[in-house]
């Protein structure tokens, strides 16, 4: 009778050249895709302006109904300025997918307060976020990953909130001196 606890064994340093452990060989596989596909440019409207700000953040958005924050998405945040009207908006998107969380103008209007229980967060109503395809108001908060970023960002939100009002302060002179040449133009019989 044989024992089984005494079976041989081959050892990794007794096998010969010819029994070590090869890999099976690879075959050449190579497919040609059934149908060719042209490269198309795909068109972010990003292209006229400038990347004023760039960071990463987490983004959320307060569901009145339910009383609760969603998850928006988390990826760079962005203050892009359009390189001929110099207005400013910011723009959000996904990491992976490059789904737009956030896409709105950055107004005088807009209220920057901390999040509650975080000094990392900053929360504002947004009258027009235009990132789900349809302009609506939201109730928006942004975490950063630490407290000197989230400073970094409520500055750069202030000075583009104090650039867009005084493009539209700047704006609104223009139309006022537009409307009085008018009125003087209709005044004056030639």
């Amino acid at each position: 009778m044989t024992d089984p606890e005494c079976k041989s064994t081959v050892t990794e340093s007794s096998k010969g050249p010819e029994e070590e452990d090869v890999p099976p060989a690879s075959p050449d596989v190579h497919f040609e895709p059934i149908i060719k596909l042209d490269e198309v440019e795909v068109k972010t409207f990003e292209e006229d302006e400038d990347v004023l700000f760039k960071m990463r953040a987490k983004l959320f958005r307060f569901d009145k109904p339910l009383k609760e924050w969603k998850e928006r998405g988390t990826g760079d945040v962005r203050f892009l300025q359009h390189k001929e009207t110099k207005k400013i908006r910011l723009v959000m998107r996904r990491d992976k997918t490059h789904k737009v969380c956030a896409n709105h103008y950055i107004t005088p209007e807009m209220q920057l307060s901390p999040n509650v229980g975080s000094d990392r967060s900053w929360v504002w109503n947004v009258t027009a976020d235009i990132s789900d395809g349809e302009s609506k108001p939201e109730t928006l908060a942004i975490r950063f990953a630490n407290t000197e970023n989230a400073q970094i960002f409520k500055e750069k939100f202030l000075e583009a909130q104090k650039i867009n009002s005084d493009l539209a302060k700047k704006g609104h002179e223009v139309k006022e001196k537009d409307a009085k040449n008018e009125k003087n133009e209709d005044k004056d019989p030639e």
